[in-house]
């Protein structure tokens, strides 16, 4: 077998000094991430966020910029995982919406109360890229290109 790292997407959503994050279900108990998940096959990264945001949180993402591209190998399981993240404004939400099943709720949280809870950090890019995106860290979305066929 051929090895390859998990592509993942996330969502840096921020809104009067907050940043919206999901509670879920994990091995560990329940954890704290941005709105994250894998890219599906024939999907664009872009299309890819939305839609994640959109099953987490029930709210409508629209990406502006690239925010970073981060690698982690998560020493439990030694998966190596490619975080394509990405950050913009969201609308919503939509309260007849039903949240992906694993996530518990969502959450609008400081910087210092996500720092607070870095023991419940679904991996540690999830501050980190709090912290690129309070850095003013932005690449353009011409950056990321889709062949599809």
């Amino acid at each position: 077998m051929r090895w390859k790292p998990n592509v993942t997407v996330a969502a840096v959503i921020a809104r009067d000094d907050r940043y919206l994050l999901v509670e879920e279900e994990g091995e560990r108990g329940l954890m704290l991430n941005q709105p994250a998940g894998h890219l599906e096959d024939g999907e664009t990264l872009q299309d890819a966020v939305v839609r994640e945001v959109l099953e987490e949180t029930a709210w409508r993402f629209i990406p502006r910029a690239l925010l970073g591209i981060y690698q982690w190998r998560d020493p439990a399981s030694a998966t190596t995982y490619l975080r394509l993240a990405f950050c913009g404004d969201a609308e919503g939400p939509d309260p007849a919406r039903k949240l992906d099943r694993g996530i518990v709720r969502t959450l609008w949280c400081t910087r210092d109360e996500v720092a607070a809870e870095r023991a419940r950090h679904r991996s540690p890019w999830v501050l980190a890229c709090i912290d690129d995106h309070r850095a003013g860290r932005r690449a353009s979305l011409d950056l990321v290109h889709a062949l599809l066929t």
